[in-house]
């Protein structure tokens, strides 16, 4: 029997997901539903753009699917649960991408022993380079790990951690590529301030990123060490680096890190307070 994955949820995460399975060769187009909560047309645009199925009714596509992907924003997740729970059966796996929900909570919304996989996938899963965590919920075993590193093995890195290190996770991995942006947002800028053309200050930002990512990822070096290649005493990469230091960057990155770790814990207690009114 040929395995159905379902997408609660059309959003930009889901469509990095399946984008990259349909890349991978995961899944075959006809192997994967998605629904949404409102948006038709955004179902249609799929359909045409990628070959999936779509499905506008929530106890269709969880007859049709074995294996669902909660693509729900933290804030609509009461209202997702609620609406599958009612058509949930033992057979199936339900892997969570939303900040802050616990897999203990999702098992409570459940009614019945189900598998239950909490993940923190990034965007870059659009082009096959996600940096994705996952813990497993009590009634997940190794049936479901595996499925799980099969799906986010296609689409970048995989690493297991405790579920009570995802906040961190999230804080690091699921916001970490905004921070990259802001970054090369800004170098863009003061490149331009500094009277180059805006597509050459905004050629060479991107491209200084891209190479300097390029160089971690392959060399094999910590950071800190390709740091300290760059940087001659006196130079011209030390001024800048002392001005960094001088006005705070450290400690700004780790005070962006913390905020969004609590902004995580935040969004799981909201979502359980909500359903209980």
């Amino acid at each position: 029997m040929m395995e159905i994955i379902g997408f609660l949820g059309a959003g930009s995460m889901a469509e990095a997901i399946v984008s990259g399975l349909l890349k991978q060769k995961v899944y075959a187009p006809e192997q994967i539903v998605v629904t949404n909560r409102s948006n038709r047309e955004r179902l249609r645009e799929w359909q045409s753009r990628y070959g999936i199925q779509p499905e506008t009714d929530v106890a269709a596509l969880l007859r049709r699917c074995s294996h669902l992907i909660l693509a729900v924003k933290p804030k609509d997740m009461p209202d997702a649960m609620a609406a599958i729970r009612p058509h949930l059966r033992k057979e199936h796996t339900l892997l969570s991408v939303a900040a802050g929900i616990s897999t203990g909570w999702l098992e409570d919304r459940c009614g019945q022993a189900i598998p239950v996989v909490r993940t923190m996938p990034n965007t870059p899963a659009a082009v096959g380079f996600s940096a994705t965590a996952a813990c497993l919920g009590k009634y997940a075993g190794e049936a479901e790990k595996r499925w799980t590193e099969k799906v986010f093995q296609a689409i970048g890195t995989l690493v297991w951690v405790e579920e009570a290190q995802m906040d961190a996770v999230t804080a690091v991995a699921g916001s970490g590529p905004a921070y990259f942006f802001a970054m090369v947002e800004t170098l863009e800028q003061a490149a331009r301030e500094q009277g180059l053309p805006p597509e050459v200050a905004r050629l060479l930002s991107r491209q200084t990123f891209i190479g300097a990512a390029r160089l971690l990822a392959e060399s094999g070096e910590e950071a800190a060490v390709l740091r300290e290649k760059v940087t001659s005493p006196g130079g011209t990469t030390a001024a800048g680096l002392a001005r960094m230091a001088q006005r705070g960057f450290h400690e700004a990155v780790r005070e962006a890190v913390q905020a969004a770790a609590q902004r995580s814990r935040e969004l799981g207690q909201s979502s359980v307070k909500r359903l209980r009114k």
